[in-house]
């Protein structure tokens, strides 16, 4: 379903970003653990986030549902170095992983999760379907090796909202 890298996607160590409300804590996961997410049921604690900065933006803006500026929102870059374990989704071999009922994707993030398969896990966007997104594993033991910046504050174009 997946195909399994040994090496780096890029240059090591190589960046994610994610965007969030802080005033939770940006980097535990326990958002996706209370809600689930499209690649997780809930109880699994697990951060999602994006191979960059305009597809982190872009996720918060259809997940947020808000009609406005968010104002609590920051962003963090995280570091992953190429010790850390990585898979990526062949899109093609999961049917449904972008059905609106997330049954399919979060079959498959579940499986991937309970077995622990890898620390990130790289998926595709289905807000933005050339973008990938990075979803990590809180409970994986390599996620230790991360790195995340301090978190910055988002600065939202207004045009966003009109």
């Amino acid at each position: 379903m997946a195909s399994r890298r040994s090496g780096p996607l890029k240059p090591a160590p190589w960046r994610a970003y994610r965007i969030a409300d802080r005033r939770h804590r940006i980097f535990d996961g326990e958002g996706a653990a209370t809600f689930g997410g499209r690649w997780n049921s809930p109880g699994r604690r697990v951060i999602y986030a994006a191979e960059t900065y305009a597809g982190a933006m872009l996720e918060v803006l259809a997940n947020a549902n808000i009609g406005r500026v968010p104002k609590h929102y920051a962003w963090n870059e995280i570091l992953i170095g190429e010790d850390v374990s990585v898979e990526e989704l062949d899109a093609r071999k999961v049917r449904h992983w972008d059905a609106p009922d997330q049954r399919a994707s979060r079959i498959f993030g579940d499986q991937w999760y309970d077995e622990k398969r890898s620390t990130v896990l790289i998926v595709p966007s289905t807000v933005a379907r050339v973008e990938r997104n990075v979803v990590i594993s809180r409970e994986h033991p390599g996620f230790r090796k991360l790195r995340a910046t301090a978190p910055k504050p988002v600065v939202w174009d207004q045009r966003l909202f009109r």
